[in-house]
């Protein structure tokens, strides 16, 4: 079979992956797609950090904010997602590129989904009724002594999949992390894996100043209106770092200053998680955020041999 060749641009949150996104684009002729989880929820564009209306005019942009607030997305949402743009890019002559910060989201497309059957859907709303009644830290623990490897890897308010992981468990006696190390079905693409190289103490300062230019560009503002579309904050859009925060505040229960500094605190969180996922994967070839040669010259000699 031969494969398809796609750029996947990964790294944590903050690093760069847009302007290197853009340059990559504009070298190579090719369209962006979303690789992230949060970047798909339209009321969010500010808070989740989704490429401006000017990025977005310089190249064409796919998976971006197409998700209702009340909507769940998951691996397999976006892989049908990311195969339906896909083939739009290639029908349009142009090189697909996968940017975002979901490294379940680039094993999914690069190494297939694993094959998980079908479970009674009354347990996901079992534990999604216990999840509401204790919230989901309480689950994330019970996680945490069932799938201590997958439990590392999520959010402790990540209820979507705190709740699908435990779901699994219940219904076939077999952790997430089991079925994910369980042989799989090649994919049709062939993939380079290119990451933005940083740390987290790179990171930390710019993440700071990066919540502060969202506040400037009217993230208040854009999660007030949200609000007026889906006013649960357990709704799968108001999970996100920034958007649960946020919300915290509008209601009252955060000043702003807390607010921020819990968004602070979660996000420098997440970003470390996202390294530390990233770091594991011995295929991806890491180059500096700006360093666009060494970019370059790495996705000419994936094309030689895959173009």
């Amino acid at each position: 079979m031969t494969q398809i060749p796609v750029i996947c641009l990964v790294g944590p949150t903050g690093a760069g992956k847009t302007a290197a996104s853009l340059h990559l684009a504009e070298r190579f002729a090719g369209s962006v797609v979303n690789l992230d989880s949060r970047q798909v929820y339209r009321d969010f564009p500010i808070i989740t950090a989704q490429p401006s209306a000017e990025e977005q005019s310089r190249c064409p942009h796919r998976g971006y904010g197409f998700l209702a607030t009340e909507e769940k997305i998951s691996a397999g949402r976006f892989m049908d997602m990311a195969a339906e743009a896909i083939e739009q890019t290639r029908a349009e002559g142009r090189l697909p590129l996968l940017v975002g910060g979901t490294g379940l989201y680039l094993k999914a497309l690069l190494e297939g989904l694993a094959a998980i059957p079908q479970v009674d859907p009354e347990l996901m709303v079992r534990f999604e009724r216990e999840c509401d009644r204790h919230g989901p830290e309480v689950l994330h623990a019970r996680l945490a002594g069932i799938d201590p490897d997958y439990a590392a890897k999520i959010h402790p308010n990540d209820r979507q999949r705190i709740c699908r992981a435990l779901e699994v468990y219940e219904g076939t006696g077999k952790t997430f992390s089991w079925w994910h190390a369980q042989p799989m079905e090649p994919t049709p693409y062939a993939g380079l894996r290119l990451g933005i190289q940083t740390t987290l103490d790179e990171l930390a300062p710019l993440l700071g100043r990066r919540i502060d230019i969202m506040l400037q560009l009217g993230a208040l503002e854009e999660a007030r209106e949200a609000r007026r579309h889906c006013d649960n904050p357990e709704a799968p859009g108001w999970s996100g770092i920034g958007c649960a925060e946020v919300y915290r505040h509008l209601t009252g229960e955060l000043s702003l200053e807390e607010c921020r500094a819990l968004w602070l605190k979660n996000t420098r969180a997440y970003a470390k998680r996202q390294l530390t996922w990233f770091r594991r994967d011995e295929a991806i070839h890491w180059v500096g955020a700006l360093d666009f040669a060494a970019m370059d010259t790495l996705v000419e000699q994936f094309l030689e041999q895959h173009g």
